[in-house]
């Protein structure tokens, strides 16, 4: 095996993807079918999620993939998701907390349910979730090949922006901190955990401002860079993190976003 392809693989490796029937959710677990990985896609909409394996499978990529439903936004519904990761697999080598719900009003009218949904799925889903696969992940961890973590934040956890969504944005920030928690409470467990922070990416919870390709560019425009993210850029952070490149990185909150984890409007000297 040639020196990059042994860097960056996850050939052989197990992973679930929460969520992973559109957007980044299955990015990422395409880019880990592409590179040899067997890939678990579960969300609300099982249907979905094994169309989607299917299409993973029809590649022709060494990795393959398997889709069910699965159901975070409740304590029942992950317990359901735990016993059918353990009916498949006695061990777990990736996990992705992608799954994610937001929730738009105007400050005025923003309501107080909107808070415990999207804190549910977002922050107490990923915590829970992670706990209960605690053994799944111990099985595969080794100290010269951790066992992985990501999470799913957001720019938006990053940058005092919330455009409306001020459960999803607090919520996302949330998930920031949680990561560096759980980070340095399992690395004694070698198992690694880091956090995604995309900017704006097509999804089906951004169609409404990235659904065409002119919405796309206009979104981009905002972006210092000049564009949205694109799958290829979810897949090279997925790998980096998920391979023996990124075995000695935890705690770290991964900006995906074209620069705008830096982007302000402030001038010191310059007109």
């Amino acid at each position: 095996m040639a020196y990059l392809d042994e860097l960056f693989s996850v050939a052989g490796k197990t992973a679930l993807v929460t969520g992973a029937a559109t957007g980044i959710g299955r990015m990422a677990a395409t880019a880990l079918v592409k590179a040899g990985a067997s890939v678990m896609i579960a969300s609300r909409k099982g249907e979905d999620c094994i169309q989607v394996a299917n299409a993973l499978n029809g590649l022709g990529a060494p990795g393959r993939a398997e889709g069910f439903a699965g159901d975070v936004s409740s304590e029942a519904g992950i317990a359901a998701l735990v016993a059918e990761v353990k009916a498949r697999t006695a061990k777990l080598d990736i996990l992705i907390n992608n799954a994610g719900v937001s929730w738009g009003a105007p400050l005025e009218s923003f309501p107080y349910s909107a808070w415990a949904k999207v804190f549910g799925v977002n922050v107490t889903a990923v915590f829970h979730l992670t706990r209960e696969l605690l053994p799944l992940l111990e099985a595969a961890a080794s100290d010269a090949d951790p066992a992985r973590v990501i999470n799913l934040g957001s720019v938006m956890g990053t940058q005092p922006l919330a455009d409306d969504a001020y459960s999803y944005t607090a919520s996302k920030a949330a998930v920031h901190h949680l990561t560096r928690t759980l980070a340095l409470e399992f690395a004694a467990r070698r198992i690694t955990v880091n956090a995604f922070a995309p900017g704006p990416f097509q999804s089906r919870m951004t169609a409404f401002a990235t659904g065409t390709d002119e919405q796309a560019k206009h979104v981009g425009g905002h972006v210092p860079i000049g564009r949205i993210g694109a799958p290829d850029d979810i897949a090279g952070a997925t790998l980096y993190l998920c391979s023996r490149a990124g075995s000695y990185v935890t705690g770290a909150i991964l900006p995906i976003d074209g620069g705008q984890s830096v982007q302000h409007g402030l001038t010191l000297f310059k007109e």
